[in-house]
């Protein structure tokens, strides 16, 4: 472990030199004032608590950039890429504009946005992505399971950038061949989380924690908005994914709507809204291989550090054919998370899924932590929502979540989490476990829990299961 945390700091320095020709792109997403005067529209959303309007890019009128015109070709990944990256230039430097990815199927390496950028993808369009880890160097800042570091760029990423989206009728398609070998954890995997963590812990910079490198095989998100204000993700369909699907890491006013994410690999959640604020996810459809949405706010040291909470998060209207949970709070939730409310969605699964493939779904709201993340959860609703049969509950809370952790690492330092205010109204559900299993802390007691017209048609065990809770109510 030791070796790998050397390396990662000797590497450091080569990394600076190595990305010296992506610094132009990072740079122009990160100047300060560029977004000030662009095109804006209001976003306003009703919810239990005083959600804040929420600004998007309005790319309505903005000038197209073809792809075409820079040399992209279905047939040549290189030239496609290429294109791709000059038209982005283009419109970023011109004050704004849409980059147009047209009918056809485009072959491609990592996408890096830029400020004012619109990635537009026409009917019948469909991005094609590398599955060869080679393609998505330098590395880049980014994060694993909470932890920040560098590693692999995201296929689709933006860093420090404001006005930024993806939008159209189009398709985003991974490869996976390359990646699947990797969602086995053999022993130099856990090595380096176990070197990830512990220089999270001594406080390395994060430049510091290089991560694309040897057998560590970190696997890269789909799409990352790292740092950015002013998102839209809009009507694309997204195939596929090497890990989280759609992450927007501290970030600030996101819109994400009518999109479709098919990912049945491993550790494939839909949407994780990590350390963001004002987020409004609607009228998606979600077929995942784990959670359909999973709110996060970092991992320990890490969360602690950034002090940024996940607040004001609406997911309303969506439809969720497989994944482990509806709503996943954690477990990565050192930073705290708050204000978080789903309404109207619907798990529609038969447990069966397309071609005999399905995950079944174990719980609708799923709070999950652990003795080490610290942070908080408050101000949790969900109401209007249904689903067919469930493994587990319509709400759960488990304190002692630690997955590959608990043997991985000691527990170097011991904070509890807080949880107080779990709020589920008018769900019916045709088959589940149990209405309610909260598990909670003797020490920290789960706090003011209310169900209210919670039906479950067929249970198989216990309907209320509650260990350290304080104020219980259920209605109906």
């Amino acid at each position: 472990m030791a070796d790998l945390i050397t390396a990662g700091r000797a590497m450091s320095r080569r990394h600076l030199l190595a990305v010296g020709g992506a610094l132009p792109l990072l740079g122009a997403c990160a100047r300060a004032g560029l977004g000030g005067g662009f095109p804006a529209q209001t976003v306003r959303v009703s919810a239990p608590f005083a959600m804040p309007d929420i600004a998007v890019p309005d790319f309505r009128g903005a000038r197209p950039f073809p792809i075409t015109t820079y040399g992209a070709s279905p047939d040549d990944q290189a030239r496609t890429s290429a294109a791709i990256r000059m038209a982005i230039a283009a419109a970023h430097d011109a004050g704004g504009g849409m980059v147009v990815v047209p009918q056809g199927v485009w072959p491609t390496g990592p996408i890096h946005l830029a400020s004012n950028v619109n990635l537009h993808l026409e009917r019948g369009a469909t991005l094609l992505f590398s599955d060869d880890p080679h393609d998505y160097l330098p590395a880049v800042q980014t994060s694993w399971e909470g932890i920040e570091c560098f590693n692999y760029s995201p296929l689709v990423y933006a860093f420090g950038c404001d006005n930024v989206a993806i939008t159209g009728p189009g398709a985003l398609v991974s490869k996976l061949d390359g990646w699947k070998p990797w969602y086995a954890r053999p022993k130099p995997h856990m090595d380096a989380l176990i070197a990830l963590y512990t220089m999270a812990r001594q406080g390395v910079p994060v430049a510091e924690r290089q991560m694309a490198v040897g057998q560590n095989n970190l696997r890269p998100h789909f799409i990352q908005f790292n740092r950015c204000t002013r998102v839209l993700v809009e009507d694309v369909t997204i195939h596929g994914s090497p890990f989280w699907t759609l992450h927007p890491l501290l970030c600030r006013d996101v819109v994400i709507r009518r999109i479709k994410v098919r990912a049945h690999g491993h550790n494939n959640d839909g949407v994780d809204p990590e350390m963001s604020q004002n987020v409004l996810i609607e009228d998606c459809e979600f077929d995942q291989g784990d959670d359909a949405i999973s709110v996060k706010s970092g991992r320990d040291m890490d969360a602690w550090r950034l002090a940024t909470p996940a607040r004001n998060i609406v997911v309303r209207n969506c439809r969720i054919l497989n994944g482990h949970q509806l709503m996943a709070v954690g477990s990565e939730l050192s930073g705290g998370i708050e204000n978080v409310f789903v309404d109207n969605c619907h798990f529609i699964g038969d447990g069966k899924g397309a071609d005999g493939w399905a995950v079944p779904i174990d719980n609708l709201l799923f709070v999950k932590t652990n003795e080490r993340r610290g942070g908080h959860v408050r101000n949790i609703h969900m109401t209007n929502v249904t689903a067919t049969r469930l493994r587990g509950s319509v709400l759960a809370v488990e304190t002692d979540v630690l997955y590959q952790w608990r043997t991985l690492l000691p527990t170097y330092v011991r904070r509890l989490t807080p949880i107080d205010g779990l709020h589920v109204a008018n769900v019916r559900v045709a088959e589940a476990k149990s209405v309610c299993t909260i598990r909670g802390e003797r020490e920290q007691p789960v706090r003011n829990v209310s169900l209210r017209n919670v039906t479950v048609e067929q249970l198989s065990g216990p309907a209320i299961t509650t260990d350290n809770v304080e104020g219980f109510r259920r209605d109906g």
